[in-house]
């Protein structure tokens, strides 16, 4: 019979920060981190499954998010926060190690987390977001109509979203984010125009489940996820030295709009993340779209409980094991990095690297 997830609020750095839980902990914890638009209730088919295989599940509502308390400075959100957060809920749960699992923008306090502090990180796995050495100019290489650039613009988002119930920009935003393309609008229209609700929900995201992010959104409202990630994205942290002294996993679905952001190609492209992590995996999911976690969740959770048991993954279909980087090409790293924080485009990373590799051939 399957475990009832449990519910819970820790007293947070000064926050109440709501809590789901499921799962005896007999081989360890696992920390589930979501992103936007999203809540806890994103890992519920990941928790009841690594519940079910002997792990404890814990899933938090980021500070602003769900039943979590928001911050009275929200302007002033960090992504350090975000970090520290889940360093005190593995304090307050007495958990001295996990693995951390983010998706979406909860995967950069998992990577954050795990830099910092490595003795509490068994391993760090993102779906969908490769790692980022430092700030990332995303509306450079977009044109105006980039849902983020729109969003990043006070009060744009607010008059959009402000339009319509809670449940219909929910719905719309999963429409979106759903598909394999980014979501650009067109000059004159909003990011809540580019779908109607003629346009159907994913065949496995169900009314029931809208109605709970409803209502979660309905308390939370959209002020601090506007700010945490969009407005914030300029006070990424510089880790241009940073080194992952535990095993990654990058789980991406190839129908994801994410990784065609510009700097996530070029990154994926050169094999950058290969410099920052040497013990990485990454696993391709055919059809797997945004929200592959809960649109393919057993695939999803076979490649999570791979990792957890074998670290590294077990070999399975769609899986591929990284190249290791050799000294000649470490060399070019540092020169990418320096282009890409200093503003470059993504392209050009590409091509500069393509070229590099030409000369040494």
């Amino acid at each position: 019979m399957a475990q009832e997830i449990e519910h819970i609020h820790l007293p947070i750095r000064g926050l109440n920060l709501h809590v789901a839980q499921v799962g005896k902990d007999e081989l360890g914890t696992v920390v589930f981190l979501h992103g936007f638009p999203e809540i806890w209730y994103s890992w519920r088919h990941q928790m009841r499954a690594v519940a079910a295989a002997g792990y404890r599940a814990v899933a938090p509502d980021c500070r602003g998010y769900g039943l979590s308390d928001r911050s009275p400075e929200h302007e002033e959100a960090a992504w350090v926060d975000l970090a520290a957060d889940v360093l005190a809920i593995l304090d307050a749960l007495g958990v001295p190690k996990a693995f951390l699992v983010g998706k979406d923008f909860g995967a950069a306090p998992a990577y954050e987390l795990a830099l910092r502090h490595p003795e509490r990180a068994r391993g760090v796995v993102s779906l969908g977001i490769p790692f980022s050495p430092g700030p990332m100019p995303l509306d450079d290489a977009m044109p105006e109509g980039f849902y983020i650039k729109r969003w990043r613009e006070p009060g744009r988002a607010e008059a959009d979203f402000g339009r319509y119930d809670v449940r219909r920009v929910v719905r719309t935003i999963y429409v979106l984010f759903a598909r394999a393309e980014i979501p650009v609008a067109k000059e004159g229209q909003e990011i809540m125009d580019l779908a109607d609700l003629s346009t159907p929900l994913p065949e496995w995201f169900t009314e029931e489940d809208l109605d709970t992010y409803a209502e979660l959104y309905e308390n939370s409202g959209f002020r601090y996820p506007l700010q945490m990630p969009y407005r914030a994205l300029h006070k990424i942290p510089d880790q241009r030295d940073a080194r992952f002294q535990v095993p990654v996993f990058l789980v991406m679905g190839e129908k994801d709009y994410c990784p065609k952001f510009p700097e996530f190609e070029a990154g994926m492209k050169s094999g950058i993340m290969e410099r920052f992590a040497p013990d990485l995996r990454i696993a391709n999911i055919p059809e797997g779209t945004h929200f592959v976690q809960e649109q393919l969740p057993e695939e999803v959770n076979e490649l999570l409980l791979g990792f957890f048991k074998d670290r590294p993954v077990a070999a399975c279909d769609g899986t591929k094991t990284v190249r290791t980087h050799n000294n000649s090409f470490s060399s070019c790293f540092d020169q990418y990095i320096q282009v890409l924080l200093l503003n470059a485009r993504g392209r050009l990373a590409v091509e500069f690297l393509e070229t590099y590799r030409n000369e040494t051939e």
